[in-house]
């Protein structure tokens, strides 16, 4: 039987609110593996999984192991380019969420699909390679550093197009990938993407030349989604109100 993942856009929304909304389902994930294991053995716990769309206003948001110094600018330049920077609890270092960007919270219990990171952030990236595939992008893997990239084996050439960073508790996911479809550029000028100097961000919309349509990639995320996890995919309303949408 598939398991079904719950899909919820959230339209725009700071990044703290959306992180705090991920914490909120991920510890309702957790407490309901808890309560199972409680139970007994051969007790399923009541995990749901979600899929959270979104698109922040203008912040940098640094890793848990990332580096600050790669932040190439003051809290004072921040503060008047209107720039929000916040230190998470995801892997991966330093990136960009802003406007025309498809952002991504997988909040999935691996336990009943397979448990192993490794995998899971492979499957993320495939779920990215298909859709940016879809329209005649060819994105790839570069070794030792996670997301979506273009030419990643070419020298000069090199550049993202999907930033990727996640945590795992009790093998429940949160925090998950930054999709660049028609985003401003010029906000990864004040920092060093990922903490990679030698490799440049680019988006669908410069790659393809087009101002492509956002609704229409997410639904290709969402389609290859479903067949990259074997899951059934649920339309939800949940978050709606909260959101005021």
């Amino acid at each position: 039987m598939k398991q079904q993942i719950i899909v919820n856009d959230l339209g725009r929304i700071p990044y703290r609110d959306a992180w705090d909304l991920q914490e909120k389902l991920l510890k309702e994930n957790t407490d309901a593996k808890a309560a199972a294991r409680a139970e007994g053995e051969g007790t399923v716990p009541q995990t749901r999984h979600h899929l959270l769309f979104c698109e922040h206003p203008p912040v940098y948001t640094l890793g848990k192991s990332g580096h600050p110094e790669n932040l190439l600018v003051s809290d004072e330049e921040l503060a008047a380019k209107g720039i929000q920077y916040v230190q998470t609890n995801r892997g991966g270092d330093i990136t960009f969420h802003g406007a025309d960007q498809i952002v991504g919270y997988p909040i999935i219990d691996l336990e009943r699909f397979y448990t192993d990171i490794g995998r899971y952030l492979r499957n993320l990236e495939e779920v990215i390679i298909r859709t940016i595939g879809d329209y005649g992008l060819t994105g790839e893997r570069s070794s030792g550093e996670t997301g979506v990239w273009l030419e990643p084996g070419v020298p000069g050439r090199a550049r993202k197009i999907c930033a990727m960073g996640v945590r795992c508790s009790r093998w429940v996911t949160m925090h998950g990938f930054a999709l660049n479809v028609n985003t401003d550029l010029s906000y990864f000028n004040n920092i060093i993407p990922c903490g990679i100097q030698d490799k440049s961000v680019t988006s669908m919309q410069k790659e393809t030349g087009r101002t492509l349509p956002v609704e229409e990639v997410r639904a290709r995320i969402v389609h290859h989604f479903a067949g990259i996890f074997g899951a059934e995919m649920v339309e939800g309303a949940l978050f709606a109100a909260e959101n005021g949408r």
